[in-house]
């Protein structure tokens, strides 16, 4: 896997910042507090989201900001991928607004789901991530600091044997369960064969065999009492039979008897309606009188001529009378609409008049604040004016600097290379002369020592004439000239330094030069821009004034506008009262007329009624003479009736029904008893019959647990077998992991650290790391120095990470190997032995590198350098990179860090 591009808006100290990433070494330096470390948690949040953070989402958006967006480019296993977060703070907090990863497969989105495919891509977590491929700041001694069983735990889940430890968990508590269910089918297949045994003994079907030829003894009994009892119903049926006819009769009778009284009532019933029919009569002759009398009246009233046909006349009067009220009303309704619209057009007109008054005002307004921010605005411009001139009077006195300096204005950053690369020869050549000086004044002393001894303390021999001696003279010249050249080169040597300290002042000078020229340029621009503003904004206050003043011409206009309309709305409302008027006395002639209608519709009525009147009273009389024929007739149904009763021949009938009814009671007691015995003995047969289909279902029942029992059985010692094949396999799994963790760590450590002081380093099947030195003692890691344990730490994430990529090379590649700050804890030695690391596991095949550190030496073995810089004015932090940096003067890089 790696990391392609990164890019941040308002994340952090970041407001808009991209940084593309390539393989190999990429160093990311600049001063404490720059921003360094919040490039590589942008990539692990990108990768991970809040998981990946320490704080909450509200504190990586910039202040101020409403929005951060974190997007990071990545290939992994040969494919392209592009993950976009977005972060809202608008509310009371933070959120995920958008999370999109982008890739072969599809989109994924949502915060949950963008992390799980992570996850499942690199196979490792938030937690495992930082367990193995990325080194935070300040967490160099995680791994070496933790308890054994911390360690084990973190290691075991990094090389994924948690899964065999989860699956064997579920083994066991697959053997648990199958245990219990065993058991529970054991114990179920016991009280079945208890109860099997029970039924077995009671001998159920000899019962049934006794009790069925009970039952077939009672159903023969039955049989015979249930012939003599049809034989009693049929004999009490013939005498209830006469018994119902004399009833009969006797109810007709009295049915006649009350048919006779009715009718008489009815009859007179009816007599009383005549009567009343009669008064009513003479109740409608003097109301006719009356409301007679009320027509004429509103005849003369009205001015109408009497006669045929009156009520004719009359409503046509009243359609005539109601076609005035509506005329009249549809003048009303016209004049009040004319009414509604002047006073609306004078509301218009006012309330126009009043809108334009206040744009007028509110334009005069706008145009006083414009001149106001006019002249204030050429106030800053000739303060800005003067400062554009006091920077050209600074860049010209800063230019003069250059007047007596070696080199012009551009050409400082070159001379400075120059004299660096001079004074590293001069330097290489005092080095090397002084070694040989030192050589040189060695062997004058060990010659001055031989000749005053006079012989060779080891063979005996005069030395006069031994080479050692014999040049002596000459070596004594030659350190003469050597002490000259030396004093030289040292002269030389503090000149360059002097010219190196005068060349880095120029560049400085150059640089400050370039940004004044630039500052001055931008601030000459925006004078321009901000002159034409004021052009523009003197322009804008003139149509403003010339506006406002139309704005009052047009609502004078139409508060005249107004007055004339309120004027007409005042003649329609008097136009109005007019018709109103004169609608009122055609509303009161019209209800006289529709009076005078009414009353001859109640005359009409009052003649109907009483023509009803007495065609109902001859009705009622013809009824009743018919009512008086039928009475005769049912007197004379009454004397037959009474003359058709026999009372002997019932008193027989009655005698022969209780007769029956005293057999039948007996022989349903007798039948109750023997249904009873019946049903009781159908109970008892039934209850046999259940208890041997239970055996049954029993013997069914215990065939079926006892091969359920031996399955369980076999699956239990199944399940036993597969916890142990994982325990065994995990164990397996871990031993050979440990031995690889062993032999990686014990080669990137002796890549790194070669010396006499150890030889070796153990780790047991408990990860219990053990280092030993060459004279056999053993050491806990943390018994080691800060630096060599932070070296250790380091060398052991590094193992972690080559174990894991051997381990699934090829499905799963590894993502970068990320280390922040890893030399807090390391001296000056040690860092030289982490640049080996970071080489060693370069050269081994870890695609991407990325390491935060302002270590020059780091910085040297970079093949692409980032450089982060914060603008202490607004606060914000910008990257650049710098690539192809091998061979590059490590004056540049001080100077270019500082």
């Amino acid at each position: 896997m790696r990391f392609d591009r990164i890019r941040l808006q308002n994340f952090k100290c970041y407001e808009d910042a991209e940084l593309r990433l390539d393989s190999g070494v990429t160093v990311i330096h600049g001063l404490n507090g720059s921003g360094k470390s919040s490039l590589l948690e942008a990539c692990f949040f990108a990768l991970y989201g809040s998981r990946a953070l320490d704080t909450t989402l509200d504190e990586i958006v910039t202040i101020g900001a409403e929005e951060t967006v974190v997007e990071l480019y990545f290939t992994h296993g040969g494919d392209s991928y592009h993950i976009r977060r977005r972060i809202r703070a608008t509310g009371s907090d933070a959120r995920t607004a958008e999370c999109v990863l982008e890739g072969p497969g599809g989109t994924t989105e949502g915060a949950t789901d963008v992390r799980s495919r992570v996850t499942s891509m690199l196979r490792m977590d938030t937690e495992a991530f930082v367990n193995c491929a990325y080194v935070r700041q300040g967490e160099v001694n995680k791994l070496i600091n933790a308890s054994p069983s911390v360690r084990q735990d973190t290691l075991d889940d990094l090389l994924q044997l948690g899964k065999l430890e989860e699956y064997r968990d579920r083994a066991s508590d697959a053997r648990v369960g199958v245990g219990r269910v065993r058991d529970d089918k054991q114990g179920a297949l016991t009280e079945v064969d208890e109860q099997l045994e029970g039924k077995e003994d009671k001998g159920l079907h000899q019962q049934r065999n006794a009790v069925e030829t009970e039952l077939s003894e009672v159903e023969s009994k039955i049989e015979r009492y249930e012939q003599n009892q049809s034989e009693a119903e049929q004999s009490r049926e013939e005498a209830a039979e006469v018994i119902e006819t004399y009833e009969q009769k006797r109810a007709e009778l009295a049915e006649v008897e009350e048919d006779i009284d009715g009718l008489r009532e009815r009859i007179q019933e009816t007599e009383r309606e005549r009567e009343e029919f009669a008064e009513r009569a003479s109740e409608c002759r003097e109301e006719l009188t009356e409301t007679r009398k009320q027509r004429d009246d509103l005849v003369d009233t009205l001015g109408i001529e009497a006669g045929n046909e009156l009520a004719p006349r009359v409503s046509e009067r009243i359609e005539a009378v109601e076609a005035e009220i509506e005329e009249v009303t549809e003048e009303i309704r016209e004049l009040s609409v004319t009414k509604t619209e002047h006073d609306n057009e004078a509301e218009r007109l006012a309330s126009e008049a009043d809108e334009l008054e206040s744009t007028a005002e509110q334009k005069r307004t706008e145009a006083d604040e414009l001149a106001t921010e006019v002249s204030e605005t050429e106030a800053k411009l000739a303060e800005r004016r003067e400062r554009l001139d006091e920077m050209t009077t600074e860049i010209e006195e800063k230019r003069a600097a250059f007047d007596n300096a070696p080199v012009g204005v551009g050409e400082a950053s070159a001379y400075r290379e120059e004299i660096a690369e001079e004074l590293g020869e001069i330097r290489e050549r005092r080095t090397a002369l002084a070694a040989e000086l030192d050589n040189e004044r060695e062997r004058i002393a060990e010659a001055e020592s031989l000749l005053e001894a006079g012989k060779c303390p080891e063979c005996g021999q005069p030395v006069e004439e031994s080479p050692h001696v014999s040049d002596i003279d000459e070596r004594r010249e030659h350190v003469t000239e050597l002490e000259a050249e030396l004093d030289d080169t040292e002269a030389r040597e503090r000149e360059r330094d002097d010219d190196l300290e005068r060349a880095k002042e120029l560049e400085t000078l150059e640089s400050e030069i370039e940004r004044l020229e630039s500052d001055r340029e931008n601030l000459d621009q925006i004078l321009d821009e901000r002159e034409d503003t004021i052009e523009e904004k003197r322009q804008r206050i003139e149509r403003l004034r010339e506006e406002a003043a139309e704005s009052e011409e047009e609502a004078q206009a139409s508060r005249e506008r107004a007055t004339e309309a309120r004027k007409q709305a005042t003649e329609c409302k008097e136009e109005i009262a007019a018709a109103n008027k004169q609608k009122a006395e055609l509303s009161e002639r019209r209800d006289t007329l529709e009076t005078l209608l009414d009353v001859l519709e109640a005359i009409t009525g009052l003649e109907e009624e009483r023509e009803s009147l007495q065609r109902q009273r001859a009705e009622r009389e013809e009824v009743n003479d018919e009512r008086r024929e039928r009475l005769g007739e049912l007197r004379e149904r009454r004397s037959d009736l009474r003359e058709e009763f026999d009372e002997d021949r019932i008193e027989q009938a009655r005698k022969q029904k209780q007769k029956a009814d005293a057999y039948l009671e007996e022989v349903a007691e007798t039948l109750a008893e023997l249904e009873d015995r019946l049903a009781a003995l159908q109970g008892k047969l039934g209850g046999i019959e259940t208890e041997i289909e239970a055996m049954e279902e029993l013997r069914q029942r215990q065939a079926e647990l006892r091969e359920t029992v031996e399955r369980l059985d076999s699956l239990y010692d199944e399940a036993e077998q597969l916890e142990e094949m994982y325990r065994t396999l995990r164990s397996e799994l871990r031993q050979r992991n440990v031995e690889s963790l062993e032999r990686l760590l014990n080669e990137t450590f002796e890549l790194v650290y070669e010396n006499d002081t150890y030889s070796r380093i153990e780790v047991d099947g408990e990860y219990r790391l053990t280092v030993f030195q060459k004279d056999g003692e053993q050491l806990d890691p943390e018994q080691l120095s800060g630096g060599e344990r932070a070296l250790f730490n380091l060398s052991l994430r590094c193992a972690i990470y080559r174990l894991l990529a051997e381990g699934i090379e090829g499905t799963a590649p590894m993502p970068p190997l990320i280390l922040d700050e890893p030399t807090v804890f390391l001296d000056a030695g040690h860092v030289s032995q982490l640049v080996e690391l970071i080489d060693a596991m370069y050269d081994l095949g870890v695609e991407q590198i990325l390491v935060v550190s302002h270590d020059e030496e780091l910085i040297d073995a970079a093949d692409t350098l980032v450089t982060v810089r914060k603008d202490s004015t607004t606060n914000r932090s910008t990257v650049e990179r710098l690539e192809n940096l091998q061979g590059i003067d490590e004056q540049v890089l001080a100077a270019g860090s500082d």
